[in-house]
């Protein structure tokens, strides 16, 4: 069993995809994305699956796709903003590095875009995504080792945010480590 160097959750439209793949590239790790997975498996978007399955049927692929991922990727690796909404996931979140990329609406909306195929955005965007991390927030505080607010920062802002509140630096060779700092230095 790998686990994750760094795991990142948030709402639609936290950065958690652009991010990731920066943090990845930075560390020289692979990167995920488990609604990527989800995609995959299912053979379909994520918009038709809730469409024509509901949403129950897409959390279980979610839920699986989180687990496979948790156990095989030993890299960066971004959750679908629902993710956490599963007691089980959350469970095994505990202890890993897990940053929860804290998003403002404005910001959100500018990324996500009106016209995104987001379900559980579709109608009454801002309002949906409001109520949305009411009931999210928590939970993502909840698992989470550090928030990184990305208001005015730019991915590479908020990627070094992510090394520092972890304490990673690139190793030789391009393999992640926690740095190690000489307290009577």
């Amino acid at each position: 069993m790998t686990s994750p160097v760094v795991v990142l959750i948030g709402p639609p439209g936290a950065g958690k995809s652009t991010v990731g793949a920066l943090l990845a590239e930075r560390l020289g790790v692979g990167y995920r994305d488990t609604d990527a997975d989800v995609v995959a498996t299912a053979g379909r978007p994520i918009a038709e699956i809730f469409i024509d399955q509901g949403e129950a049927h897409f959390r279980a692929l979610e839920r699986e796709a989180v687990r496979t991922a948790l156990d095989e990727h030993p890299g960066v690796l971004a959750l679908g903003g629902g993710a956490i909404l599963d007691e089980g996931t959350r469970t095994l979140l505990t202890g890993l590095p897990v940053i929860f990329l804290d998003v403002e609406l404005a910001d959100a909306v500018k990324r996500v875009g009106l016209d995104a195929p987001r379900p559980l955005l579709a109608v009454n965007p801002r309002k949906q995504w409001r109520e949305l991390m009411e009931r999210r927030r928590p939970l993502y505080t909840e698992v989470a080792r550090a928030v990184i607010p990305t208001a005015e920062r730019t991915p590479g802002q908020v990627a070094e945010a992510i090394l520092d509140a972890l304490d990673l630096r690139p190793a030789a060779g391009g393999t992640p480590q926690a740095a190690h700092r000489e307290e009577n230095a």
